[in-house]
């Protein structure tokens, strides 16, 4: 067969219907290779879906994206709630050290207000102390009346264990001298011996000398040292001066 030479300036390109003509008889030399490979007892037969081209597989980023935002999502899912756990932590030991700090702050306001307590009970409790030294070592004070210099001398004749009460030495005084601590008997026998009876009791200067109890006036005109004076003697001579009711 002669060969078809073509030079190279008369070459045409192929058009699109040729190369469709050669894709075509591409396909049927496959197909009839195809044919021939098949063993002799299988089906010649071929289906319209066998002859047909193989779809294109079509490719999508679409899912890709889908699962990057699913999982980018997670994580940020998981990042706020860890912060969530993370602040929530956070707070609850901020509200146990507030509440700690608060049971110290009432611990140590309830010890000041305890000790203010205790300060102010040995206050009170030194002040009584020292009102009551200092009403020990005030000298009593007595009414300048008979009522006083009775209660002065009972509180004398106390302390050196003469006994009386009140209302005999009282009774005794109204009949002597009626009150009067300048009261003089010039009429008596013993005024008649030179010795008179004076003062509330009427004791006579020799009796007061001889009972005059320590601590009192040695004069015998005292309210005090004349009714002292004369219960100890009666205390002497009567036992008491309660027991007296007439001259002594």
């Amino acid at each position: 067969m002669p060969k078809n030479i073509l030079t190279r300036g008369h070459s045409r390109a192929l058009t699109r219907h040729h190369k469709i003509a050669v894709a075509g008889v591409a396909a049927l030399g496959a197909a009839a290779i195809g044919i021939s490979a098949v063993p002799s007892d299988a089906s010649t037969t071929v289906t319209s879906e066998a002859a047909a081209p193989a779809a294109k597989v079509a490719y999508s980023t679409e899912q890709i994206k889908d699962v990057r935002a699913s999982v980018t999502d997670q994580l940020a899912g998981a990042s706020v709630k860890a912060e969530q756990i993370a602040a929530k932590k956070k707070a609850a030991a901020q509200a146990k050290a507030e509440a700690a700090a608060k049971k110290k702050a009432a611990a140590a306001a309830a010890a000041k207000k305890a000790e203010q307590a205790r300060q102010a009970k040995e206050s009170a409790s030194r002040a009584a102390d020292r009102a009551q030294v200092k009403k020990a070592a005030a000298p009593k004070s007595y009414a300048n009346n008979l009522d006083g210099w009775i209660r002065e001398s009972l509180d004398i004749m106390k302390k050196h264990g003469i006994p009386g009460s009140y209302e005999g030495i009282h009774r005794n005084i109204m009949r002597e001298s009626s009150g009067n601590p300048k009261a003089i008997n010039l009429w008596d026998i013993n005024a008649q011996n030179g010795i008179p009876s004076k003062g509330l009791l009427q004791v006579i200067p020799p009796t007061f000398e001889a009972y005059h109890v320590p601590g009192t006036s040695k004069n015998i005109y005292d309210p005090v040292a004349n009714i002292t004076a004369a219960c100890n003697y009666a205390a002497d001579r009567y036992g008491t001066m309660d027991n007296v009711d007439s001259a002594y």
